[in-house]
């Protein structure tokens, strides 16, 4: 049976959505209050606080009152994780694309038996016959 973290699939789940991922780009220039990151989506200020919650939920940010203001950070440990996991089939698909790449850089077959051709050299026959005169 399969093992699957629960973290890791939270994580890929929260960054499935366009929006969410937008949170947090914005968040990578800082700490911002919920307004700030409604701002550049055309929503409502809860449908924001939703996909705040989500990213919250997987452990993607976190939150902090202030006042009547929320303000939301970034936290990088699931990203992290994220990251070794597709560095795993990082290694594996680049060694399979230069394993493709010089496959496709060499010549195919039909030039190489051109090529095998092209290189023999014809067989010189003694050509040193006198010729004869009538």
């Amino acid at each position: 049976m399969v093992k699957y973290s629960t973290t890791l699939d939270s994580t890929f789940g929260a960054l499935a959505d366009p929006t969410r991922r937008a949170i947090l780009a914005s968040l990578t220039l800082g700490e911002a209050s919920m307004s700030d990151l409604a701002g550049p989506h055309l929503m409502s200020l809860p449908a924001v606080m939703k996909h705040v919650r989500v990213l919250e939920k997987a452990g993607l940010v976190s939150q902090k009152k202030v006042g009547r203001t929320r303000f939301c950070q970034l936290a990088p440990a699931p990203l992290k994780q994220a990251e070794g996991w597709i560095a795993q089939y990082r290694r594996f698909w680049e060694g399979a694309f230069d394993s493709l790449e010089r496959f496709l850089s060499q010549d195919p077959p039909e030039r190489q038996k051109e090529k095998q051709k092209e290189n023999q050299s014809w067989p010189h026959r003694n050509r040193s016959r006198k010729t004869r005169s009538r």
